[in-house]
């Protein structure tokens, strides 16, 4: 086991304070940032081929389909785990009654309430999976919560998904990236990339199973989703893509092209790897927090929820801590690039 006295990812990560912040947004890698700046240069100068390169495109589509254990032609590419939720929410009939957690993140939740004809139900975490019923059309919830990092109970609602004929969503913003994901166990799965995957904002990541595929409108068609890629530009596409790809939006090239190489980054660490670190340094903020007489939030995520201390965050920041404030709770989130020393830091700071 790695000692958690070391960053993983070495010289890809120099941040200069305790950046304790990832669930807001994850440091980008050097690696990252040189493929950004290549692009922007070669386009301030003149770039033959355009604005980007699709072929990185779909080094960034086949890597993260690599990190989620799906083939690459059951991943979309896009902009926003809004864009894709409303996408899916819009296809449904009117009438389905969609299922969430109270809490979870507005933008899985906001894209099905504003069509105003659906029936949306909501129910605590911990009950979500006895609440699918016959009814029950889609199941959407975080794998992680952003407000208090609790984890979902996967196999139970799988299972109860199943027996009641229920389709899937899972949204792995706040845990793609440290946490093992089996995409293709779930109908539908999105993750922003720009937190825990370490990718510039305007990524994210959209997988279809082939069965799901079918009852999802591609609402947003454009040029890029054709079957071929090149020949859509004028009228109307002939030939939606057979695969995924027929949901992806137009791209913005400088995010990807520093996309394919964060994500590169972590399936040469491993996510395996990755969990087994964050998991620690987890394990070690919620011991010392008990030993300050603190309750954190129970739970083994790499986020870190201690309801009560919202109000230490700017005390944290003027002692170089940087973390987040969500729904009252003082949010640590722990990734590849921290240590022990950034933990006992934020603990030393909250002593006092």
């Amino acid at each position: 086991m790695d000692s958690l006295e070391k960053p993983l990812g070495g010289a890809e990560f120099a941040p200069k304070n305790t950046y304790l912040n990832t669930s807001a947004c994850g440091l980008l890698p050097r690696r990252a940032i040189e493929a950004v700046v290549l692009l922007a240069e070669e386009t301030a100068a003149g770039r033959p081929g355009g604005a980007g390169d699709f072929e990185i495109v779909n080094e960034a589509r086949a890597g993260y389909a690599r990190l989620v254990g799906v083939a690459p032609e059951r991943v979309a590419v896009g902009s926003s785990v809004a864009v894709h939720c409303g996408m899916i929410a819009q296809s449904l009939p009117a009438g389905s009654e969609v299922l969430f957690p109270e809490g979870d993140f507005s933008s899985v939740i906001t894209p099905f309430t504003i069509r105003g004809d659906l029936k949306t139900r909501f129910v605590p975490l911990e009950r979500l999976a006895e609440s699918i019923g016959p009814d029950t059309a889609l199941v959407a919830f975080s794998a992680v919560q952003s407000a208090d990092g609790r984890t979902a109970d996967f196999a139970a609602i799988r299972a109860a998904a199943a027996a009641h004929g229920a389709r899937t969503l899972l949204d792995a913003t706040q845990s793609a990236g440290w946490l093992p994901l089996r995409a293709g166990e779930w109908d539908y799965t999105v993750a922003g990339g720009y937190k825990f995957l370490l990718c510039p904002r305007g990524a994210s990541f959209l997988t279809v199973t082939e069965e799901a595929q079918d009852s999802l409108l591609a609402i947003h068609a454009n040029w890029v989703t054709g079957e071929e890629l090149w020949v859509n530009s004028y009228g109307p596409v002939r030939e939606l893509a057979a695969s995924a790809r027929r949901f992806d939006e137009p791209v913005a090239f400088l995010s990807y092209h520093g996309a394919a190489r964060s994500l590169a980054l972590l399936e040469e660490i491993g996510i395996d790897r990755i969990e087994a670190h964050v998991k620690g340094l987890a394990a070690r903020f919620r011991a010392g927090l008990v030993a300050l007489g603190h309750a954190p939030v129970t739970d083994e995520s790499a986020v870190v929820a201690v309801p009560g201390l919202g109000d230490r965050e700017d005390a944290l920041r003027e002692g170089d801590v940087l973390l987040s404030v969500r729904a009252g709770n003082l949010r640590a989130s722990f990734h590849l690039y921290n240590t022990a020393a950034d933990v006992d830091r934020a603990l030393e700071v909250l002593a006092g």
